[in-house]
């Protein structure tokens, strides 16, 4: 994480968010409650440490076929951000593939929809739910969806982008960084965008950290505010 934060830095990144897998997905090493919660305290450590750049805590969080999240309430209440996905039963009929991520979208905790449909290019079909209902209850929530910049996704595509800007849903575009390497994912999704016409004021993460917080519906860290002051 210490390399990650460096990296971003260089590259003149404000903020970088730490997003691993929730244990259910095992093909990811993904982190159980337990082993989450060391890895909060050991991004606390860092942001006591680290200087012009603020680590955000966070989950990418599977839902479940019954729509349920993959972690308990108590945990997901200690992150910055929660990201939602699905990474299982992708065949789903549409109604109840639909009704899954409308369950999801309730939870209080989950900020952004990740690569919603779910479909890497060229080796899965994309899942079928109704778009339109999950922009207009994501709308509703304030919650945002994913443009996974990672070359092998580009999820959402550039239409369903457009109908997230006309629904009002904001759009996150998500570096997918497994490695410091991936840092610079976000420059595809950026071409995605602006082929879709979005502006910076349609993307979540053009803003600064001070006005993150009120749209990932967290009250903000005064310590880590005070910190990007200071930047």
């Amino acid at each position: 994480m210490r390399d990650m934060a460096l990296a971003a830095r260089t590259r003149g990144l404000e903020y970088l968010a730490i997003i691993d897998h929730s244990h259910r997905l095992g093909i990811a090493h993904g982190l159980s409650a337990d082993r989450l919660a060391g890895q909060i305290d050991e991004i606390d450590r860092l942001n006591e440490e680290l200087h012009r750049i603020v680590l955000l805590k966070g989950v990418e969080v599977d839902i479940l076929e019954d729509g349920q999240l993959d972690l308990p309430d108590d945990m997901l209440s200690r992150l910055d951000i929660v990201v939602a996905a699905v990474h299982s039963h992708f065949g789903l009929r549409r109604a109840r593939q639909t009704e899954r991520i409308l369950r999801k979208l309730d939870s209080p905790y989950v900020s952004i929809l990740e690569h919603p449909t779910g479909r890497p290019l060229l080796e899965r079909d994309p899942t079928d739910f109704d778009l339109d209902r999950i922009l207009a209850h994501a709308a509703e929530r304030r919650c945002c969806v994913e443009l996974n910049a990672q070359p092998q996704r580009f999820d959402l595509d550039d239409l369903a982008c457009r109908e997230a800007k006309n629904a009002g849903v904001l759009v996150s575009i998500g570096s997918d960084a497994h490695s410091r390497g991936g840092l610079s994912n976000p420059r595809w999704g950026v071409a995605q965008a602006r082929r879709t016409w979005l502006t910076r004021r349609d993307v979540l993460n053009t803003r600064s950290l001070a006005q993150l917080w009120p749209l990932l519906l967290k009250p903000p860290p005064f310590t880590q505010l005070a910190r990007a002051a200071d930047s």
